[in-house]
């Protein structure tokens, strides 16, 4: 149940397009994996990884390199060239996105802690950099070394 100090949604037609976004099979998502695959790697897709103080659900999971890849939108992740700060409902949204953030900075720390490689790319980085990226993290991945976590 959330906390009842957290800002609510301005009306029920707010919460019903909050609610309609995907959290999981966004367009770029897609498009990163449907790359990936074409170039013969497996992976899982939306895997739950249960680690100390945190269960996390990375959009793309490499499990044997313990690679957990996030595709982050531009606004709910508050992107620096792209993420806005909405002018109407500020008092909710400006909470929302930082905590989102917030959360963000929580997961990677925790799965680095446990020895995974974090890689975080924007929803507007194109598909192929994004991809060639993440093959790049798998082939320099050396067993259960976590590497930095890394944004792009």
């Amino acid at each position: 149940m959330e906390s009842d100090s957290y800002p609510r949604p301005s009306s029920s037609a707010v919460t019903a397009v909050m609610r309609g976004n995907r959290r999981v099979n966004t367009r770029p998502e897609r498009r990163v994996r449907s790359l990936l695959h074409a170039s013969g790697y497996r992976f899982r897709k939306d895997y739950r990884i249960d680690i100390p103080g945190a269960r996390v659900r990375p959009d793309i999971v490499f499990t044997r390199k313990r690679v957990a890849v996030f595709v982050d939108g531009c606004f709910w992740h508050r992107c620096p060239e792209h993420g806005i700060s909405p002018q109407v409902n500020s008092y909710y949204w400006g909470p929302k996105l930082e905590r989102n953030v917030a959360r963000d900075e929580r997961v990677d720390e925790a799965l680095h802690a446990a020895g995974w490689t974090v890689l975080r790319l924007w929803e507007h980085v194109p598909p192929e950099d994004a991809a060639a990226r993440i093959i790049r993290a798998l082939v320099s991945a050396q067993g259960n070394a976590s590497q930095a976590i890394q944004r792009a």
